[in-house]
């Protein structure tokens, strides 16, 4: 990126932007063009997909829409370094097919209810402590470790090591940003950073403590989701040391950071309207749409990218074989012609067609069941003990393009007013 690029009104890319929050009039100019917007990119660029209805048609369109072809992040690859890097996310059928089969079960909603009582636990226990404690950092007391905990848990891993896991996926954050404040030999590093996910070392960290978990679950399997990883590449179905190392590191990121990020905007959101909280007070039956709300309005991947596979057309714009396609959902989820009023947090919203979980289709997100009862089960945990938000300070925001994160957020729990 040039120095300019943060002052050039139709720059989506920019990382510093993000500091401030999603930079929202930019998209609602995109959104507002007939057409698609060519976006320069390094060398190269991509095609803008602003809107909810062209979202969801590169979503739903694999065939012309690869994920398997270049990268699903905005900058290229060479062919090593994506093969190094590939994971569940980056692939089409069927690798894609065969992939999610070996954990989608886990994931599914009769086995994700399986776990309410472990978040409820833990969410319980968070948010006494919190209480106890007068308030503090909301990221650090309660958004950040109950994802973590109930995939630790779900995963087979000791939830002592929740804090080491958050601290590596701050990292990875890092790596979607333009900066990282650890050098590449951290964590003993020996890699090349382009053939790590997020070009960052906590990769290599990630992908060791991995190795570890699946060196111990082969001579201690376990009711968890690694020992069954394990037992489906010892029983030849056709997952390799690499894919699994890259679906370890998925399940962990993925699991922990995405809604870590719904939770913090949750309660940013719930402190700044607090109208919508008191609505969700009286009418316990709104939990459901509350939840829907907090993750229109949190997006926690802001993008993602496809790669045309044959010469195509949409909204009216010609797309070559080869050009790169991103699907904008932190645009798509403030679209205007598809959300009344869409910059109003509304607890109550009927309509719930966001995409904060990709825009549908083969990669619609593994852990959405999961995310949702998490958001719930907290909101539901709050309500019984009536507790009340209060922002004490401003978020320190990820400078990031890709995930919409807040490293640090300071709360209080109130009195109702």
């Amino acid at each position: 990126m040039g120095p300019c690029a943060a002052t050039d009104p139709t720059n989506v890319t920019e990382p510093s932007l993000y500091l401030q929050g999603i930079p929202h009039d930019r998209f609602a100019r995109l959104r507002a063009r007939p057409d698609l917007a060519w976006h320069p990119y390094e060398s190269d660029g991509f095609w803008a997909v602003s809107r909810h209805a062209d979202v969801r048609h590169v979503s739903r369109n694999p065939e012309l829409f690869s994920s398997a072809i270049g990268h699903t992040n905005l900058w290229d690859l060479e062919a090593d370094a994506l093969e190094a890097r590939r994971s569940l996310i980056d692939t089409d059928a069927p690798d894609h097919t065969r992939l999610r089969r070996l954990v989608a079960r886990a994931f599914t909603p009769k086995n994700i209810r399986r776990w309410e009582s472990t978040v409820r636990a833990i969410a319980a226990e968070l948010l006494d402590e919190f209480t106890a404690q007068g308030g503090g950092d909301w990221v650090d007391m309660v958004a950040a470790p109950l994802p973590i905990q109930v995939i630790l848990t779900m995963l087979g891993v000791p939830t002592e090591d929740a804090a080491y896991l958050v601290e590596l996926s701050n990292y990875l954050v890092e790596g979607t940003g333009d900066a990282q404040s650890i050098p590449p030999d951290a964590f003993g590093n020996t890699t090349d950073l382009r053939l790590l996910p997020f070009n960052s070392p906590a990769s290599h960290a990630l992908f060791e403590y991995g190795e570890g978990m699946r060196q111990r679950r082969r001579v201690d399997p376990q009711d968890d989701l690694v020992s069954h990883l394990v037992q489906a590449e010892s029983e030849g179905e056709q997952i390799s040391r690499s894919e699994y190392r890259n679906m370890f590191h998925l399940l962990v990121f993925a699991g922990n950071e995405t809604t870590r990020t719904a939770i913090s905007h949750g309660a940013m959101a719930l402190a700044a309207n607090p109208h919508e909280w008191q609505r969700v007070l009286d009418d316990p039956a709104l939990i459901d749409s509350a939840t829907e709300e907090i993750l229109r309005w949190a997006t926690p991947v802001m993008h993602m990218r496809r790669t045309a596979t044959a010469d195509t057309e949409l909204a009216g714009t010609s797309i070559a074989k080869g050009d790169k396609v991103v699907m904008w959902y932190a645009s798509a989820n403030r679209d205007e012609a598809v959300f009344e009023d869409p910059f109003r947090f509304d607890a109550g919203r009927a309509n719930r067609d966001h995409f904060a979980f990709g825009g549908g289709g083969p990669h619609l997100c593994l852990g959405a069941f999961l995310a949702r009862l998490e958001v719930a089960v907290l909101l539901e945990e709050m309500a019984k003990r009536s507790i009340w938000l209060e922002q004490t300070s401003d978020p320190q925001r990820a400078r990031s393009n890709f995930v919409h994160g807040v490293l640090s957020v300071d709360m209080r729990p109130k009195r109702a007013p």
